[in-house]
């Protein structure tokens, strides 16, 4: 292990082999002669990730996991063996760009009230690749994504406040969350917060860790400075899974954040969402018939429905036998 690491970079896998050594191989090559460490957490891929990850770079720390236990557990796993000041999050299906990475550490050292820290993302194409962070969610940006207002006026700020409609990330700029494929964070920090609430599988566990971190007075902030390839989504191969895993994200995330008299009003938008969408895309399945990508759309939809009892509660802390510990150590680092 290299002695005195300033960043320890945790990359979390779940069967992206190609992608996680693209992702390694851009890491080093982008940070010669720099202080940092490399710990890779695998999710039970079992397609030889591990295996080749220890061939060609046996400098990296490996955890092979014995299940898939979701990206938020992963990354605490993972934490736990790092020995770095500064812990950067990394999606396997990045690529390092221009010494991003000790760019965006350079930033966080000159702005410390951030508390996390993110870059500008961009497609292979090196086009802007807009979720390196989001703004919380609102009533307003609910009703607007629910509405399709966000979706017919995505560069309008008022009308797509969620992503940030109409700024293309080249400005450094105070936001609300920072997206876990690019996140860093001090590690006494992390450790204060304990690192990811463990109740989120995967989705959600960015925004909560960034709103806690909020909640302490800081604020998390973007740089244009340190950029990456982002290719998004590439161990979510199952549209209406991710929905289901979205919905049941932003459920528990307004029912940890929220004051209790707003709780009820974005429940219900999130409930409502999926009708709007079930009947455009059933009218445009009458018009341009079932051959089409508003056919299968469709389908999506239905099963998102149909599965409603999976995302409509949230996700439940009794799914991890984390919980009762974490959540005595949330509360206790949110009073200091």
């Amino acid at each position: 292990m290299t002695k005195d690491v300033e960043i320890s970079i945790i990359i979390v896998n779940y069967k992206t082999k190609a992608l996680t050594l693209d992702c390694i191989r851009s890491v080093y090559e982008e940070c010669r002669g720099q202080s940092f460490e490399i710990i890779l957490a695998d999710n039970n891929s079992e397609d030889g990730t591990v295996e080749a990850v220890r061939e060609l770079h046996p400098g990296v720390q490996v955890i092979a996991l014995e299940k898939n236990v979701g990206f938020a557990r992963a990354n605490n796993a993972a934490a736990k063996y790092a020995s770095g000041e500064y812990i950067l999050l990394l999606n396997p299906d990045t690529v390092v760009l221009d010494n991003a990475i000790f760019r965006l550490l350079e930033f966080a050292k000159q702005n410390p009230h951030g508390g996390v820290w993110g870059g500008r993302t961009v497609f292979a194409d090196r086009s802007l690749n807009p979720p390196s962070c989001w703004g919380k969610l609102t009533i307003w940006n609910l009703f607007c994504n629910l509405s399709g207002l966000s979706g017919v006026l995505p560069n309008s700020p008022l009308f797509n406040s969620v992503s940030y409609g109409g700024w293309l990330r080249d400005s450094v700029r105070e936001v609300d969350i920072i997206t876990g494929c690019f996140l860093l964070i001090r590690r006494s920090l992390w450790d204060r917060l304990g690192g990811f609430d463990p109740v989120y599988f995967m989705y959600g566990e960015d925004s909560d860790l960034s709103l806690r971190v909020k909640a302490l007075g800081f604020r998390p902030m973007i740089t244009p400075h340190a950029t990456i390839v982002h290719y998004n989504g590439a161990s979510e191969w199952l549209p209406a899974r991710k929905q289901t895993q979205l919905f049941a994200a932003a459920i528990t995330i307004i029912d940890r954040h929220w004051p209790r008299p707003k709780r009820f009003w974005g429940r219900l938008l999130i409930k409502l969402y999926p009708y709007p969408r079930l009947f455009s895309y059933f009218m445009l399945t009458l018009v341009h018939g079932r051959a089409g990508n508003s056919a299968n759309r469709l389908e999506i939809w239905k099963t998102v429905l149909s599965q409603k009892q999976q995302w409509v509660h949230g996700f439940k802390a009794s799914g991890t036998e984390e919980a009762p510990r974490y959540e005595q150590l949330r509360l206790r680092s949110l009073e200091q």
